[in-house]
């Protein structure tokens, strides 16, 4: 069964629109330093546009993190929160209606031709691929559970038809067979094209016959002994001593051990391994653009759903924390009218890569989205943000590879919490508030690895001292950073993009320097605060403390 949407019939200013090739890996680092080990990606797409050291997910978890890219919307506000049912998936995408209002569905209206090769999103399988089929995409090549990790067996449906299984070739292999059949499709049709080449690497690997059993990525035969002499960076957040960061469970972690350092290291030699392999696949893209000799007015972006961490803060393989190392991650973008060799801190995320995207092919913007057009990559005059809302609910998996998976961590099922992260001129900070209401606050200027916690085991904020953290009276700062995470935790649309208006609307606010004035003291003292009720599995408002914050008055 062909699924096939058409694009608009003489959609307008055609012969002016680019092609985009989106490239996403899934659960790569950038803090480890896999990215130094993409020499094609650094000289073909860093040297050659530009790179991103501030771009975030919004959230660390694969299916909520794709749902936000390709909706445009913050993860509060598509209900897609987790990787399975009830509060997340593909069949959760599909009953929360987004299958029918995102972005390949607004290009294709726009006259774009869209494909897709890889996967999609988790929970998308065997079962239900045809019964729930995926819209929007002209050609597709999805993989599907439960061969999506088998490295070694992976299951594909082209176009939705019979789906088809390759025993006994590497899953690269096979993800860079049909992504390059995929662009010589896209480029055949004679139309600006929309292409994500979405390889499951180097997630950890999940066996498709064996009850799901994980293990570590396997790499292709010429990548198979490379880089012996790798570990993991040992950075000073790597296995510390003393917990002193984080709230809930991640401060019942214990120390690794050194059998499982040496495992770990040889699961980061072997994601290294993966890596390396993506990054053939990306010069086999450019070499195939180059050849049709439309590399010119290509748009060529390559990043990751979320990042991951192996030992840092003593945890095992993951993601799912609000840390950097899960947050911040990959994106070098290439294209018409990008500058060269540029490395830029404006922050940007997952969630304005729709509404991008949308202004590089000339079709207007919807009103739903919660992302902004990134300045840096359209030309605009648009400021980049400070800001980024980070969330998460459910559980974690402190350990998410056998046989570690099955080491129980006292509360890892309170896994919920919501973020926020700031990126000033002069300040840098994450805070947080778990369902257990503890907090978290780091400066990161001065801990960049965000090591120690300054608000440890804090629960009430209302008496906090007055010490000065980077310039500031940590009362007053904490109370400045609530609000603005109050306004962001629950935000729809252009409260995403200027929370400040909600609490300033005169609009002389924009910054958290400019909220720091003194004379905003009392007004931010008296804002309620965020909190919890409960620990709960998804997003469920009830539980989710006030909702509104005080906007202030002359």
């Amino acid at each position: 069964m062909l699924l096939v949407r058409s694009a608009a019939s003489n959609p307008p200013n055609v012969e002016k629109m680019p092609n985009v090739v989106f490239f996403m890996s899934d659960d790569q680092d950038l803090h480890m330093n896999s990215m130094k080990f993409m020499p094609t990606v650094k000289k073909e797409l860093s040297h050659e546009g530009i790179t991103f050291q501030r771009h975030y997910c919004t959230m660390a978890l694969c299916c909520p993190s794709r749902a936000s890219l390709f909706s445009g919307k913050c993860v509060h506000n598509t209900n897609v929160t987790d990787v399975a049912l009830p509060y997340g998936a593909y069949p959760k995408f599909v009953t929360e209606g987004i299958n029918d209002n995102y972005l390949p569905l607004w290009l294709q209206d726009g006259g774009v031709n869209t494909y897709y090769v890889g996967k999609f999103m988790n929970g998308h399988n065997i079962h239900n691929y045809q019964k729930q089929p995926v819209k929007g995409w002209t050609s597709s090549n999805f993989l599907l559970e439960p061969g999506t990790y088998d490295y070694t067996n992976t299951t594909w449906t082209h176009d939705n038809q019979q789906y088809e299984q390759f025993p006994g070739i590497n899953a690269i292999d096979i993800t860079s067979k049909h992504a390059l059949e995929m662009l010589e499709t896209a480029v055949n049709a004679e139309n600006p094209f929309f292409l994500v080449i979405a390889p499951a690497v180097p997630h950890v690997g999940i066996n498709a016959s064996v009850s799901g059993d994980t293990f570590f990525p396997i790499p292709q035969d010429k990548w198979a002994n490379a880089f012996p002499d790798e570990v993991v960076p040992r950075n000073p957040n790597y296995n510390p001593v003393h917990q002193n960061a984080g709230a809930s469970w991640i401060l019942n972690m214990p120390r690794l051990n050194q059998s499982e350092i040496d495992s770990f290291d040889e699961l980061y030699r072997r994601r290294l391994r993966c890596v390396a392999g993506l990054d053939d696949l990306v010069g086999d893209l450019l070499s195939a653009l180059e050849k049709h000799k439309i590399m010119d007015n290509t748009h060529f972006i390559y990043s990751t759903d979320n990042g991951y961490h192996i030992g840092q803060h003593r945890l095992g393989p993951g993601k799912k924390s609000g840390f950097e190392d899960d947050i911040n991650i990959p994106m070098v973008w290439r294209g018409p009218g990008i500058p060269s060799g540029k490395v830029i801190d404006d922050v940007s995320t997952h969630t304005d890569l729709a509404p991008t995207f949308l202004s590089l092919f000339k079709l207007p913007l919807k009103s739903t989205l919660d992302g902004q057009i990134i300045p840096a990559v359209t030309g605009t005059n648009g400021r980049s943000v400070e800001h980024i809302n980070i969330e998460h609910w459910g559980f974690s998996n402190p350990y998410e590879v056998l046989p570690w998976n099955d080491i129980s961590i006292s509360d890892s099922n309170n896994n919920t919490y919501k973020g926020l992260r700031i990126v000033g001129k002069r300040n840098s900070f994450y805070y947080s508030v778990w369902c257990t209401n503890e907090h978290e606050l780091y400066d990161m200027v001065s801990d960049e690895y965000q090591a120690t916690n300054i608000l440890l085991r804090t629960h009430d904020i209302t008496s906090l001292s007055q010490k000065k953290i980077s310039g500031w009276p940590l009362n007053m700062l904490v109370h400045r950073l609530d609000a603005l995470l109050m306004v962001l935790k629950s935000c729809i649309g252009s409260q995403c993009i200027h929370p400040w208006l909600e609490l300033h609307p005169q609009g002389n606010v924009k910054t958290l320097e400019d909220a720091m004035h003194s004379k905003y003291d009392a007004f931010y003292l008296s804002q309620p605060k965020v909190s919890f009720s409960a620990c709960v599995k998804g997003y469920l408002i009830e539980y989710e403390g006030p909702q509104s914050v005080i906007s202030y008055a002359e």
